[in-house]
């Protein structure tokens, strides 16, 4: 399966909501449904300023990219680009945003709606192993300086282990991009944090994205003429005792 997540479908699908009644807007950047094995979703959070998001937890396995504002996770700095994982059921937070608020795509393989906060709903939760990860923020490249590179670079952002793990790739103009399976995935995500990339017909560019599930071969990836930068995210299958 191959999934697109693009700005003109999550400027369609931009809406407020309310949390815990504070005003967040939420745009569905990639939707593909809602099957319950493999419906991958990647949707854009803005979280207003010097807001608290109370810990929590959720049913499935999810990545968060925070890629414009500042803020903190529980101790961890947050700023652009960082990337943070929460198995299922596993709690974390509290998620607090800087004076100018705080963007972060939630990305999940399986389609999940809403959260449950770890203070009042405790018998929600599942037994089970609990798993946790974070990098330090990893500015972007400006663009002269991406367009100007002559070497693919790679950047571990979060060690891969159990079928999860996170990369930075930053490519020079026209440089091809394989996307590598990992182990014990699900599938990758694909986002684009500086540049451009193509694939196919199509041009990805900022906070664009693409999902590859495992045993799919993508079609052929290569950054575009100011070259690119890419995070990919590898998410595991959900642990056999939340099924």
């Amino acid at each position: 399966m191959i999934v697109l997540g693009t700005q003109a479908h999550g400027a369609t699908k931009r809406r407020p909501i309310t949390v815990m009644e504070a005003t967040f807007y939420k745009g569905e950047w990639m939707e593909s449904g809602d099957d319950p094995t493999l419906s991958p979703t990647a949707f854009l959070i803005e979280q207003p300023p010097n807001y608290t998001l109370l810990p929590h937890f959720h049913r499935q396995n999810q990545f968060q990219l925070f890629v414009e504002g500042s803020g903190s996770i529980g101790r961890a700095a947050l700023g652009a680009v960082t990337v943070h994982y929460a198995g299922a059921y596993t709690g974390y937070g509290p998620l607090l945003s800087g004076a100018d608020g705080i963007k972060y795509f939630t990305i999940r393989a399986v389609l999940e709606s809403g959260f449950t906060a770890v203070a009042e709903a405790k018998e929600k939760m599942v037994r089970g192993p609990k798993r946790h990860a974070n990098s330090v923020p990893v500015p972007p490249l400006s663009g002269p300086a991406l367009a100007a590179l002559t070497r693919i670079e790679a950047l571990t952002l979060i060690e891969p282990e159990d079928g999860m793990g996170a990369q930075l790739t930053r490519l020079p103009p026209g440089a091809p991009l394989h996307p590598e399976a990992l182990r014990g995935s699900e599938g990758q995500f694909l986002f684009v944090t500086a540049g451009t990339l193509q694939h196919g017909g199509v041009t990805l560019g900022r906070w664009e994205n693409l999902f590859l599930s495992a045993g799919d071969a993508a079609l052929p990836l290569r950054a575009g003429p100011g070259g690119a930068e890419v995070v990919a995210m590898h998410i595991p299958f959900k642990d056999a005792a939340y099924a």
